[in-house]
């Protein structure tokens, strides 16, 4: 089977997957509804369980697709660009920076401001881009890159703990820390409306950076000679990173494991090639998410889990399968 037909069927059986867990994702929670609940759902628009499935249920899942679209594609730009299949959208400090920007913005009693929370998140990692995009300008060395990512990340790090540490509300910081935790619990249309955009276009940016990210596959001195604006194209790979992990932290919190796990699931259907893992990658970070959620809605527990804890108990085992089977590839 050709390679174009091998990334055209993974393409469209992902896309049919994410159809068919949106559906149950929508359908199915904690709230069990009977035979004539179901007719008003559908019949109904204003009655409770319309509500609940249109209101409740489907900006949360709309979320949660959008989200983990976001760190899939994120995941595979980065893998990509640094030539590292464990770079993930946190490797260069942009979650973190986002992160740190939305803590701030809670603690100083803005997040009674709608939209301010995820602006300020947006900044964050508008920041972690500009200060990445200046640095690639004058060192191209993606080893080089990944230990500026790794400071940055370390000191918005150490300043989100300073903001737990002086924090003058224990209110605000379980709000932080909650929101940290990462969730689309409660999230409406409106967030749906904020992620949204911000995916295209860094999925727009990351397809014009395509050639580029193939290009560095083969090699920093065949890149060089390729004739390629490598230049201009680092920088779309850069910015679309940046953006889309800038837009699912705003939305969602920090939520660990998908964009890092979702490239590897799909990268053998295309042979490695990273100008074809993006779409892929991204269609399988938005069906993680998607049926992650749905198990962490399921699962009986006093108090709903968190989406990042539950990525994180589920992300770490996959994680290692991968690695395991990976090595056994490497020895053989």
């Amino acid at each position: 089977m050709s390679e174009p037909t091998r990334s055209t069927r993974l393409i469209l059986g992902l896309a049919i997957g994410l159809v068919a867990a949106t559906a149950l994702a929508v359908l199915f929670g904690e709230s069990a509804f009977n035979a004539a609940q179901w007719g008003q759902a559908f019949a109904d628009p204003a009655s409770g369980p319309a509500e609940v499935l249109w209101q409740v249920r489907a900006p949360r899942v709309a979320t949660a697709l959008m989200v983990g679209a976001a760190l899939g594609l994120s995941g595979a730009v980065m893998q990509g660009l640094l030539r590292n299949p464990l770079a993930d959208p946190g490797v260069l400090g942009v979650s973190a920076l986002a992160a740190l920007g939305a803590a701030l913005a809670i603690v100083v009693g803005a997040a009674a401001v709608p939209g301010a929370v995820e602006t300020a998140a947006l900044v964050g990692a508008g920041l972690a881009g500009g200060l990445l995009v200046l640095f690639s300008a004058r060192v191209r060395s993606p080893e080089a890159l990944i230990l500026f990512g790794v400071a940055v990340s370390s000191f918005a790090g150490a300043a989100t703990a300073l903001i737990f540490n002086l924090s003058p509300s224990p209110i605000a910081t379980a709000e932080v820390m909650s929101w940290l935790l990462g969730s689309v619990q409660n999230r409406s249309w409106i967030d749906v409306a904020w992620v949204t955009p911000a995916v295209l276009v860094a999925g727009g940016l990351s397809a014009l950076a395509a050639p580029g990210l193939k290009m560095l596959s083969l090699g920093e001195e065949t890149a060089r000679t390729s004739g390629l604006p490598m230049a201009r194209l680092r920088l779309l790979a850069l910015l679309a990173a940046a953006l889309a992990t800038g837009a699912a932290v705003a939305v969602a919190g920090v939520i660990g494991f998908v964009g890092l796990a979702a490239p590897h699931l799909v990268r053998t259907a295309v042979r490695g090639d990273p100008g074809r893992l993006l779409l892929p990658s991204a269609l399988a970070g938005g069906l993680m998410l998607v049926v992650a959620d749905l198990l962490a809605r399921l699962t009986p527990t006093d108090q709903e889990l968190k989406l990042g804890v539950f990525t994180a108990l589920v992300g770490a085992p996959l994680f290692a399968l991968i690695a395991w089977r990976a090595a056994r590839e490497w020895r053989l």
